[in-house]
């Protein structure tokens, strides 16, 4: 999974409004498009982009498809953040060795 597909995916405030709606409880198309005011067909789609991108799996009940985050995609994602984060630690830790006295003010 590309973490640049994702970010893509979460770009459309409303994927992103319907990954929130499954984040803590599966839902199916019929729940998505009561909750989120969009057409079954529409959530239907945004729904395929969020699989593509591997933020969204589903599970299949008889006729109906559950769908929730799927772990992997979402790990990408976080891998890409948390990178962000051991350069600003890498730039903290490079001016706390900066004695204060050569510090500007």
């Amino acid at each position: 999974m590309d973490y640049a597909t994702a970010l893509t995916a979460l770009a459309d405030p409303t994927r992103r409004a319907i990954l929130e709606r499954v984040r803590r409880t599966p839902r199916t198309v019929g729940e998505l498009a009561r909750l989120t005011r969009i057409s079954q067909p529409g959530v239907s789609q945004h729904l395929r982009v969020l699989r593509e991108a591997k933020l969204v799996t589903h599970d299949q009940r008889g006729t109906r498809r559950f769908y929730r985050p799927d772990p992997q995609g979402l790990e990408a994602v976080r891998k890409y953040v948390a990178s962000f984060w051991d350069d600003v630690l890498a730039a903290f830790a490079k001016a706390d060795s900066v004695p204060p006295t050569s510090r500007k003010r």
